[in-house]
């Protein structure tokens, strides 16, 4: 469907730079060409454009005529996108557009993550620059690189690249709220010299496979009580004690940002034992969809001969150390904010586990607007590592929060225009994700900002959607708060 996805839809310019967005590939740490297709539309309109080492970018928008005095605000969001898939989906984020699909009143694409994370962001800030019926003073577009791994593109923010001290943050997902605080971040990865042994004479290779949950934001969705596939794979295994299998590889989920929905393992067994695994596989399902009926109730558990190359698998005692310490590792909420009703204050993922060649590699993500709380955390994770006898632990991705100032000039004057818009007060929060607001501000102290966006759901999943009316709502505030500062001066 794609371009005819679009088709009709208000305001056309940000639908037409979004699915312009679209069908440019730009997964994370490969954003060259979306970052090529910037640097030509800041030409074809003859704007002046600024470009740091690690390719961050700031467009700069002349005032509406009248208002070159205004004060300089920037309007920011992050070009790259989280690339997950359905299995069984034919896509190649590097070279594939992503392909849009109009469901009802909701727009996502097939198969795949939508990029509405931050696309939309992305794609009003650029509808700007054409859009005469806005009016704003002088504008810097700040489109930052790699958000979605690490938060790296603000991380390395050059100096001097922005001069606005107003920004408008494009990356909530929640119609009808400002964002003022998010949490931060750390990863913590565990890594197993691996132990192999012999495969056992007559055994056969199967593939042991765990899907069908739902995933989603680790941050966003974390209390969502949905499943993680990793800690279900361990609970199963640990089911097939008596058996006498053997790991010849494991692997799941695929991102530190997103809960794992899949699982897999190969496995080398006695061929007499298959249809006892499958029984106990089947039981098992049963459980799980009863424990996650309401929240995650599509589980599946598959059993398939397949032919493999695996000359060696894991060490019994090493397999057993492996699936007791999955099923250690702590995931979900540790704790809810006091302050802030249902907001989650402290949690951990366990995000992710590779078989690379001799390596196995364990990857967490610690979350917490209190940094000695996200410290605790991730202390808590490496004494597990540690109980289990890992052999190498790595910090990585840590990032700040970001304080909420609800005595903010720019929240206070964007309360005003909402509530002009549409009669009522907006719902003011902090999220439970790392936004780049907190890095922003450490990079340039004094920054004034705010943080908002159209309803987004999914993310970091093929379930992603965003809501189309909301995205026109989004952007009338958008043109609202930037008339209302232009003409406040």
């Amino acid at each position: 469907m794609s371009k005819k996805a679009i088709e009709g839809l208000q305001p056309e310019i940000i639908w037409q730079r979004f699915f312009e967005i679209s069908q440019i590939p730009r997964p994370s740490k490969k954003e060259e060409k979306i970052l090529d297709y910037l640097r030509k539309f800041a030409n074809q309109h003859s704007l002046e454009m600024k470009e740091d080492d690690i390719h961050n970018i700031v467009i700069k928008v002349p005032a509406t005529k009248g208002y070159e005095n205004a004060p300089t605000v920037v309007v920011q969001g992050h070009v790259d996108m989280v690339c997950e898939k359905n299995k069984g989906t034919e896509h190649d984020f590097d070279n594939d557009p992503i392909k849009l699909v109009r469901d009802g009143d909701w727009m996502a694409a097939e198969g795949t993550t939508l990029g509405a994370d931050n696309g939309i962001g992305i794609a009003a800030g650029l509808a700007l620059v054409t859009d005469q019926s806005v009016i704003h003073g002088p504008l810097e577009l700040l489109c930052t690189v790699d958000e979605e791994t690490g938060l790296t593109g603000a991380n390395n923010l050059g100096k001097n690249l922005i001069e606005g001290k107003t920004l408008l943050n494009l990356d909530s997902e929640e119609d009808g709220a400002f964002y003022v605080g998010c949490s931060g971040g750390q990863d913590t990865v565990g890594i197993f010299n691996i132990a192999w042994d012999k495969i056992p004479a007559n055994y056969k290779s199967y593939e042991l496979m765990l899907d069908g949950l739902k995933g989603g934001h680790s941050g966003l969705d974390i209390a969502n009580g949905r499943a993680n596939a990793i800690k279900l794979f361990a609970r199963l295994l640990l089911k097939l004690k008596d058996i006498d299998y053997r790991i010849a590889e494991i692997n799941g989920g695929s991102k530190r940002n997103a809960i794992p929905r899949e699982a897999e393992v190969v496995i080398f067994i006695n061929e007499s034992d298959e249809a006892k695994i499958k029984n106990i596989a089947d039981n098992f399902v049963k459980e799980i969809l009863l424990e996650f009926k309401v929240n995650d109730g599509g589980v599946k558990v598959s059993l398939t001969k397949k032919e493999t190359k695996h000359e060696k698998v894991f060490k019994k005692d090493f397999s057993d150390k492996v699936v007791n310490l999955l099923h250690a590792l702590p995931h979900g909420i540790m704790a809810m904010s006091p302050d802030i009703p249902d907001l989650v204050e402290t949690s951990t993922n366990l995000a992710t586990i590779f078989t690379q060649e001799d390596k196995l590699r364990v990857g967490t993500s610690q979350r917490s607007s209190i940094d000695a709380a996200k410290t605790n955390i991730s202390e808590m994770v490496k004494a597990t590592f540690n109980l289990a006898g890992i052999d190498k632990i790595e910090d990585a991705d840590s990032y700040p929060g970001w304080q909420p100032n609800l005595d903010s000039k720019i929240l206070k004057l964007s309360k005003e225009v909402f509530k002009v818009q549409y009669g009522k007060e907006p719902e003011i929060k902090a999220i439970h994700a790392g936004l780049e607001c907190g890095i922003l501000a450490d990079k340039y102290p004094g920054l004034d900002m705010v943080s908002f966006g159209p309803t987004i759901q999914g993310a970091h999943s093929p379930d992603e959607r965003v809501n189309i009316k909301d995205v026109e709502k989004f952007y009338k505030l958008l043109a609202g708060i930037l008339e209302k500062i232009a003409k406040s001066n």
